[in-house]
């Protein structure tokens, strides 16, 4: 219905769709194209949901996503998790609750779950936009994901973390671990560059792809997410391999093809940081994706819900989101750098000036 309105109004002349216009005057790279790449019904075999999938479809979307510093996926191998994921005391997402509750008042504020989401907000963007930059919130997004960890030691976790779009590992599941993980990558003070611990043996490195793509599939917090996302994993598998994209399921050690860890460079994090901006224009090219499903997001009554990141550091939140509509999101979001508003939930970075998608340095 989205794209016969844009049709119509080429053909006769009328303005383009007014959230279009809306978000392409606070410099969202966005297009008119159709969300849906099939007829309705369709005609290209895509996975349907259940005829009882009942999702919202008249609440506003755009605005329901919280500001939020970063966001971190934890390594677990699995694909649901209890309804809460601080509720498992052995997990690093609980152990990471307790560095909050025991931080220092004087000190940045620590991370909370999206189950009991916070967020500091400032240089005047009004969250009810949904769109808006690391620099306003001090809150860090904690999810589990299905990616297993690719540490040695079995108590190890991999954490994938947003927008930097790198990958620590050898975080140890421990309240040490959880602090050292804090310290070195996560407080709001500290740069995509990280910093340097004493002794420390976390490993950084940037992420080998050019998009990843996160599915919330937390069937204990809503059965829609759990019926959604392997349906959506496989979608985004055969369109991105009919675009002649690798589509990986687990995160593939970045030694094999980013070499050293940031930590075992000789440099400093402001060198780091031009290290890893041209190691990100490389991953940028590479034509490969890593999904991983995730846990809780928020907005279940939005199911499917979708986020990707980039390497330039932009994150886009999609909501309301079926497999008739993976092909248009690969072909305008992913290849081309371009939002598609009626699935917009909010996101962050996605304000480029000067900048004609969001692939765009």
């Amino acid at each position: 219905m989205y794209g016969f309105r844009s049709l119509h109004a080429i053909v006769f002349g009328q303005r383009e769709d007014p959230l279009c216009r809306t978000l392409r005057a606070s410099e969202v790279p966005v297009t008119s194209a159709d969300c849906r790449a099939c007829s309705d019904p369709c005609d290209l075999d895509h996975e349907a949901y259940p005829r009882r999938f009942d999702v919202d479809m008249d609440t506003q979307m755009l605005g329901s996503v919280k500001p939020y510093n970063r966001q971190i996926v934890i390594s677990t191998g699995k694909a649901d998790w209890t309804k809460d994921i601080t509720d498992d005391k052995d997990s690093l997402a609980a152990l990471l609750l307790e560095v909050n509750t025991t931080s220092s008042p004087t000190s940045p504020k620590t991370p909370s779950t999206n189950s009991t989401p916070a967020s500091t907000v400032s240089k005047g963007i009004k969250p009810s936009t949904g769109l808006f930059h690391t620099s306003d919130s001090t809150r860090t997004s904690v999810l589990n994901g299905s990616h297993k960890t690719i540490c040695h030691e079995p108590d190890h976790e991999s954490v994938l973390v947003f927008p930097d779009f790198k990958v620590v590992t050898e975080v140890r599941r421990s309240m040490q671990g959880a602090h050292d993980l804090w310290e070195s990558a996560l407080d709001p003070s500290v740069s995509r560059g990280g910093v340097d611990l004493e002794k420390s043996i976390l490993k950084t490195w940037v992420l080998p792809y050019a998009c990843v793509i996160l599915l919330c599939s937390h069937k204990k917090r809503d059965n829609r997410c759990g019926i959604a996302a392997p349906k959506l994993e496989h979608a985004f598998i055969k369109s991105l391999e009919a675009q002649g994209w690798d589509a990986d399921t687990q995160l593939e050690h970045p030694e094999l093809t980013m070499g050293l860890p940031l930590e075992d460079l000789d440099a400093t994090p402001e060198m780091r940081e031009d290290i890893m901006k041209q190691q990100m224009k490389e991953s940028a090219e590479s034509k490969r994706a890593l999904i991983v499903k995730v846990s809780h997001v928020g907005g279940h009554k939005y199911a499917g819900n979708c986020i990707i990141y980039t390497p330039a550091g932009a994150g886009i939140w999609y909501g309301r989101v079926t497999p008739h509509d993976v092909d248009s999101i690969v072909d305008n979001t992913i290849i081309d750098g371009l939002v598609l508003p009626p699935l917009l939930r909010g996101g962050v970075n996605l304000q480029r000036p000067n900048c004609k998608t969001l692939n765009d340095w």
